[in-house]
């Protein structure tokens, strides 16, 4: 029956994704939808994770998993019509199970037993048929009760008496809220939240109240998820209440007005000093316009100078060529100055390359800084890629990478999440985890579902990857001219990236320059060097990471790329 309403409740989410497969999807191919709104367990209880396949079709004789934010991270493994326990998780040994009812249908779902605090997350439900493999994400949501809170006087304080209310044994972590005999909400108390080793909530919130009329105050405790909460009352006497002093009184007035003073004072000055901050920024433009001014006609009487010196023009030739080589001077000087602000906005990052990741046919140099081909490609339908050594979970950063050989070369490079798939033929799309760039046949474009050809002015040599982690956006720029050439929508992603590399095809190397006295430093492209593709490469020049698990990435030890914050 929970399995019925779930499915009811992901019904828009299914259709949203059936007219997506009509549209670019072949006969053979499906799509995987799971809730989605998240799913609430109580502590104790049990849950069910399910999934769905559109169109509908039998998912008896396919490999499904359920996992956590790692492939690795098993919760439940269905393959060869059984459930595999090796490699589950040790906490979920024993207590998950799957849904076979409605298999034929296309219906599955991983029932958790006793839901444990550390149960609460996001889950990856994955189907696989053949080289084919679709999945999406689930939220589950734990929720506990904890104890009743208890109130207590502690004993007058100051002006007032001090009221604590504790409670414990609460997930996720609770709502206080204090109350007067009226319901009017006590907002100015202090609280203090600790967890246990299970991850369950204690609750210690303090009070002062000061009006001796307040009478009966009461403490709250509420579960932001189930929306149900607790309470209890504590009646205070007047007698607890300390008398009232009337210099107490006129010192709180004298202290009030003092401190409106004082901000009105602040204010003021604040003003004058953005004033004459604005009017020195203002002489500075007005005097760099006229630099700038003076500059552009002493250009202009160069370039008369060099055309009287070859002819006599009529005044239109002299007019255009005056005003052309003014034109491509200020828009090449625009892009640098642009592109400029933005890498002055961004740390440079120390990107090496990780041999470990590396397929077994790339080579890569001894300072982790050059890719290239081991000796000629044979399969050109598998696409060989390696990793940044470093992983970047926050700030802003960019890098430059130098292609040789890249017009007579496929190749991508960018960025990809951690735990994306890099064996055998695979699909580089924002959807699938990767965010990159480069060329296919005989263009250039960004790689998404449908790719975006690039159309930049000349072809790239140098390219630089501009990655904002906290805003979510990832650029990509010609370092040669400065220009901009595509920027990928706000991207959905919560964890480490790793700079990526992949060649497809060609002679192509891919150099990472130095971010060490600017980014004209880069390292030699080993296109010269004929040690590449021998398989005895003397030691110190390039490595052969063929010992390396293709498709691994490196794990939660990597060090991070550091960016600026």
């Amino acid at each position: 029956m929970c399995l019925e309403i779930l499915q009811e409740a992901t019904a828009i989410h299914i259709g949203d994704k059936q007219e997506q497969l009509s549209t670019w999807g072949s006969a053979d191919e499906f799509l995987v939808a799971g809730p989605t709104d998240p799913i609430v367990a109580v502590l104790g209880g049990d849950a069910t994770l399910p999934c769905f396949l559109s169109p509908v079709m039998n998912a008896a004789d396919m490999d499904l998993r359920w996992f956590r934010s790692k492939f690795s991270e098993a919760v439940l493994i269905y393959q060869n019509g059984q459930e595999q326990n090796e490699e589950l998780m040790p906490q979920y040994a024993g207590r998950t199970s799957l849904v076979r009812d409605f298999l034929s249908l296309g219906q599955a779902a991983v029932r958790i037993q006793n839901i444990q605090v550390s149960d609460n997350g996001k889950y990856t439900c994955f189907f696989q048929k053949g080289d084919y493999y679709e999945e999406d994400i689930l939220e589950l949501k734990v929720a506990g009760l904890g104890s009743a809170p208890q109130v207590h006087i502690e004993g007058p304080e100051k002006d007032g008496v001090h009221v604590v209310c504790k409670a414990s044994g609460w997930f996720p972590k609770p709502q206080v809220q204090w109350r007067d005999v009226r319901g009017e909400k006590l907002l100015e108390f202090s609280e203090t939240n600790t967890q246990d080793a299970a991850g369950l909530f204690s609750v210690e919130a303090a009070l002062v109240v000061r009006d001796s009329s307040a009478g009966d105050v009461t403490c709250s405790i509420l579960n932001p998820i189930l929306g149900q909460e607790k309470v209890m009352a504590i009646p205070i006497p007047e007698p607890f209440f300390p008398q009232a002093s009337p210099w107490k009184a006129a010192c709180a007035v004298s202290l009030t007005v003092l401190g409106l003073l004082l901000v009105v004072a602040g204010f003021v000055t604040k003003r004058e000093h953005s004033a004459k901050v604005q009017e020195r920024q203002n002489w500075n433009d007005l005097k760099r316009a006229k630099e700038e001014d003076q500059q552009a006609k002493e250009e202009a009487l160069k370039v008369i100078e060099k055309v009287f010196a070859v002819g006599s023009p009529d005044t239109l030739s002299l007019f255009f060529l005056v005003w052309s080589s003014r034109c491509f001077h200020s828009l090449s000087d625009e892009l640098q100055a642009e592109l400029g602000r933005r890498k002055a906005a961004y740390q440079a990052g120390s990107v090496t390359l990780d041999p470990g990741t590396a397929h077994a046919d790339l080579a890569i140099s001894a300072e982790g800084t050059s890719v290239t081909w081991r000796g000629i490609c044979v399969n050109s339908d598998v696409r060989c890629s390696v990793l940044g050594f470093k992983s970047i979970t926050s700030g802003r950063c960019y890098w430059e990478v130098e292609i040789s050989n890249g017009t007579v070369s496929e190749w991508t490079l960018g960025v990809c999440k951690q735990n994306v798939l890099r064996i055998g033929p695979y699909t580089e799309s924002p959807e699938k985890g990767f965010w990159v760039i480069g060329r296919f046949i005989d263009k250039y474009y960004a790689f998404t579902k449908e790719h975006i050809a690039l159309s930049p002015k000349q072809d790239l040599c140098r390219v630089g990857v501009f990655l904002d982690y906290d805003k979510r956006d990832i650029s990509f720029y010609n370092m040669t001219d400065g220009s901009h050439m595509h920027s990928f929508p706000p991207a959905s992603f919560s964890e480490p990236l790793f700079p990526y590399f992949s060649i497809k095809s060609g002679a192509v190397t891919l150099s990472i320059c130095s971010p060490v006295g600017g980014s004209e430093k880069c390292p030699v492209t080993p296109s010269d060097s004929p040690a590449l593709v021998e398989a005895g490469t003397p030691a110190g020049e390039w490595l052969n990471p063929g010992s390396g698990t293709v498709g691994a990435p490196p794990g939660a030890e990597s060090p991070l790329l550091l960016c600026s914050p």
